[in-house]
């Protein structure tokens, strides 16, 4: 390896294979630092910031820092029917947030929503059965080998759902 100075760097590097943080530039070196630590931090320990209650139905989503204009803002995921729940303990998550991380992190939160998956009836069973088309279906009868006709119908199935 040959030692090579590096000009849009600060500093020299050495030439070959490089660590990609070494290869970033310093103005996303800082957006990194400011904001993917806090959120990252705070989805690992996620458990234990809000509690083991509070844990079944919610998550946090995205963290805005503060800037000139607002201040740094958790915005977290709840199962419909729980939001009470979650607005009655805000300000102890708000709390537990700041002393994890020794200081204001976060002064405000916000809380969005979601349905949770809906329970399986017979009916739903019967039309997955039936994903294909008619003329795809007849297509895949067609096909003599049992194993490629059902990843065939597997593989209609993963379509139909997304």
């Amino acid at each position: 390896m040959q030692y090579k100075n590096n000009t849009k760097q600060r500093f020299s590097s050495i030439q070959g294979l490089r660590s990609l943080k070494d290869t970033l530039p310093k103005n996303i070196k800082k957006v990194i630092n400011k904001r993917g630590q806090i959120y990252s931090e705070t989805l690992n320990n996620w458990k234990n910031i809000a509690g083991e209650n509070l844990f079944k139905f919610c998550y946090p989503k995205s963290f805005k820092n503060s800037n000139k204009f607002g201040v740094s803002t958790l915005l977290i995921m709840v199962k419909r029917g729980h939001e009470v729940d979650l607005e009655y303990s805000k300000k102890e998550i708000i709390d537990r947030m700041n002393n994890f991380f020794g200081n204001t992190v976060v002064e405000k939160i916000k809380f969005t929503s979601f349905e949770e998956e809906l329970k399986i009836s017979k009916n739903d069973k019967i039309l997955k059965k039936n994903v294909t088309k008619n003329k795809y279906q007849k297509k895949i009868s067609d096909v003599k080998n049992e194993k490629i006709k059902k990843s065939l119908l597997e593989l209609t199935k993963v379509f139909k759902e997304k």
